[in-house]
């Protein structure tokens, strides 16, 4: 108790712990609950049946079937209103935390939907979902940690020289993470931005073949190289996805 209230709550970390708890607990109960309806409808051939069997169900008012992304998205904008206008103190502030956590794990889920406009959950599509929830989760992370990784400027007493070398620092980090953006890693250079590491490394792999850099800048030899590559990079980024958020519903 006695680390928690020095390491978090007198760090004001408090907030983010409890956001980013609620943001895995809840995607982790979201996930196992759509896998078992995914599960009890393919092993029932009546849809009426699957649609009233089991102990969770989908929702429908009005024969319309409510996404569990607006249940998200309507707590997020309330847990947000009620931060803006009472700015409370603890415990009620980590309260509101913990809520916009279970809101956006609940948004996040259907990431896919948003982009695409319709139900996509179970395909490939719907798969940026997952990816969308571990970004999230990274930044999460590294908003808890609450370091500056690249370092920054002695406040007390400021010279030209640190001001100048924490510059080239910040120039150099933004330059890596735009080159992986720029190699077709979106996810890499996002995340590499309060990872720096991370995202030197992806500048310094070899791109995806179809990226811009790709097309720019490899010869035909390289180009086939990235190719390869990425097609171990597909198996391995699709075992991962299966392990978190269940297999994509593949048709005939």
């Amino acid at each position: 108790m006695n680390w928690y209230m020095t390491h978090v709550v007198e760090t004001g970390r408090s907030a983010a712990v409890f956001a980013l708890v609620g943001f895995i607990v809840t995607y982790g109960i979201t996930r196992w609950i759509t896998r078992s309806i995914r599960a009890r409808s393919e092993n029932t051939p009546n849809d009426a049946e699957a649609a009233s069997g089991g102990p969770v169900n989908d929702i429908y008012i009005g024969g319309v079937h409510i996404h569990h992304q607006v249940w998200g998205i309507l707590l997020i904008l309330t847990t947000g209103l009620l931060e803006f206008r009472f700015q409370p103190d603890p415990p009620w502030r980590e309260v509101l935390a913990a809520a916009f956590g279970i809101g956006a794990a609940l948004a996040l889920d259907e990431f896919a939907l948003w982009l695409h406009l319709e139900d996509v959950y179970w395909s490939e599509e719907g798969r940026k979902s997952i990816d969308a929830v571990m970004i999230a989760t990274v930044f999460g992370v590294a908003m808890l940690v609450g370091t500056t990784p690249l370092g920054g400027i002695d406040e007390g007493n400021p010279s030209s020289t640190s001001v100048a070398i924490t510059a080239l620092i910040v120039l150099v980090h933004v330059a890596y993470s735009v080159i992986c953006l720029l190699k077709g890693k979106l996810a890499t250079g996002l995340i590499g931005l309060p990872v720096p590491l991370l995202g030197l490394i992806g500048a310094l792999r070899l791109a995806h073949p179809t990226s811009y850099w790709a097309r720019r800048f490899y010869s035909e030899r390289k180009l086939e190289r990235a190719e390869r590559r990425f097609e171990l990079y597909v198996g391995r980024r699709d075992r991962m996805r299966d392990l978190v958020g269940g297999r994509e519903q593949r048709t005939p």
